[in-house]
């Protein structure tokens, strides 16, 4: 099954405006960008699974870092806590956590 990176983008988007309301406005620009990036970043996971060129601990570690590249970015936006940041990164990859875990045959989220 192939990841469609729009719907994971879209969903994560989603998950993360709920728990960011109050900064939505300020913030939707980052969080579209970071969450897309991340979303086409399980796409190149699955493809590399695919052909054989990645493991699935090198898969986690990746998809760590874009974690914490999404943190920072999110972090820049005045007023907006670690907390709230980690709640809203987390939010987002629980609505994707089913679709790429079965798509991947990995738990990566």
């Amino acid at each position: 099954m192939a990841i469609d990176v729009t719907k994971l983008a879209q969903d994560m988007l989603s998950a993360a405006k709920g728990v960011l309301t109050e900064k939505w406005p300020e913030i939707e620009d980052y969080a579209e960008t970071e969450f897309k990036s991340i979303a086409e970043n399980i796409a190149m996971i699955e493809r590399m699974k695919l052909m054989g060129k990645i493991t699935e601990e090198k898969a986690r570690l990746h998809l760590e870092i874009q974690k914490n590249s999404a943190r920072t970015v999110l972090l820049t936006v005045e007023g907006l806590g670690i907390l709230a940041v980690e709640q809203a990164i987390n939010a987002a990859l629980g609505v994707i956590r089913d679709t790429v875990n079965s798509a991947l045959g990995w738990t990566l989220l």
